[in-house]
């Protein structure tokens, strides 16, 4: 038995943040009937494609927001689909929205469907000026501070870059969406009540500050307006190798002692004190350190010199591309990537969650589904 099994969720979000949320609950079992307008969701026209070729059900990005999902297409602003939609949602425990003006307001969906969990994601949450809801992922990871540090070795005459991928916003506040929608879905069996969640999706990127920030308002690190202030420090940075890119990431004398020893301890390290991650980390040090480290890097395989590194100790590991990743022989061993076949996309591998249950695994039984698929079904 799945972990949701028995659960009847509502999603009417058309967004990757909202898409995002609903995905991990039907991976759990929920049965999720995504609502879309006319001519389908937007996400359904938004790439990468598959060969590169756009067309219907195309999409690779619509294709893993909707895995295990239904598709009925209801136009809101006919009464009768009104009325359909109207009938879902009272026999449905959960509804997942993402509009900046939702189908219906939470006012009114508590008063009609008071047993209902309400989720409603956008930008800056309820009650927020209405053009500030209007923003993307790019302006939500700039308003949330990632952006102007991460990644923080971008050169300082660079504008801030978003980060890891377009959508870690969305992705972010989906997963927060889904934790808040499982949550009160246990409130509503307990109690026979729903509850409205609002989800801010800047303040999601706030929680995920990390310590440096803590640090400078604590009063231990001097705040600037240079990107490098929120680095912890020492000389981490990606490096090109032979086949591709390796991090590396060293704060304490014993990186620094591992890393001799993987390097065979050559001439110019002589010249750093052995502690000088840790007390004598001057920006002149770093730079000598990338440089002669460059060089070094440049020779070496990824894989090889980064398991070879982590076993004395040095926080090294491969930038993986999405290429290597299905063949890595830890998520091989997990079991993340599961196959489904698509009708248009044909066989492939889908990620699945970053988290193992024992009783009730994550389990792809259907790829996304085809445009109101489903809708013979739900009528």
């Amino acid at each position: 038995m799945s972990a949701l099994k028995g659960t009847l969720i509502v999603e009417l979000a058309e967004r990757p943040c909202g898409e995002y949320c609903g995905k991990l609950l039907a991976d759990f079992g929920a049965e999720v009937i995504k609502v879309e307008r006319p001519g389908g969701s937007p996400t359904r026209k938004m790439g990468p494609f598959k060969d590169g070729i756009a067309g219907p059900e195309r999409s690779t990005l619509f294709a893993f927001f909707n895995t295990n999902k239904k598709s009925v297409v209801l136009d809101t602003a006919n009464p009768a689909d009104c009325a359909r939609l109207a009938a879902l949602l009272a026999r449905a425990d959960a509804l997942i929205d993402d509009h900046a003006k939702p189908f219906m307001a939470h006012e009114e969906v508590a008063r009609r469907f008071p047993r209902l969990v309400h989720c409603l994601i956008t930008p800056f949450g309820q009650g927020a000026p209405e053009d500030w809801q209007i923003a993307g992922p790019l302006g939500v990871i700039n308003a949330g501070g990632w952006a102007w540090h991460t990644p923080s070795e971008t050169p300082p005459d660079k504008p801030p870059l978003k980060g890891a991928g377009r959508f870690l916003p969305d992705y972010e506040a989906g997963i927060d969406a889904a934790l808040c929608v499982a949550s009160s879905l246990y409130r509503q069996k307990r109690t026979g009540s729903g509850q409205f969640v609002d989800i801010a999706e800047v303040e999601v990127q706030i929680n995920r500050v990390d310590c440096v920030l803590g640090r400078m308002l604590a009063g231990e690190q001097e705040p600037s307006h240079a990107r490098t202030a929120y680095d912890m420090g020492g000389p981490a940075a990606a490096f090109a190798c032979k086949d591709g890119f390796l991090y590396i990431f060293m704060t304490t004398k014993g990186h620094w002692k591992g890393l001799r020893e993987l390097m065979g301890d050559p001439a110019w390290m002589a010249e750093f004190p052995e502690d000088w991650l840790e007390f004598s980390c001057t920006p002149v040090r770093v730079d000598l350190f990338r440089q002669h480290f460059a060089g070094w890097a440049g020779t070496q395989e990824k894989h090889v010199v980064s398991e070879l590194g982590q076993k004395l100790g040095v926080t090294i590991v491969p930038v993986n591309s999405a290429a290597d990743l299905p063949g890595n022989i830890q998520m091989q061993h997990r079991g993340f990537f599961q196959k489904l076949t698509h009708p248009v996309l044909g066989e492939a591998l889908y990620p699945t969650a970053s988290y193992r249950m024992s009783k009730t695994p994550v389990t792809l039984t259907s790829p996304a589904p085809a445009l109101g698929e489903h809708d013979g079904e739900i009528a």
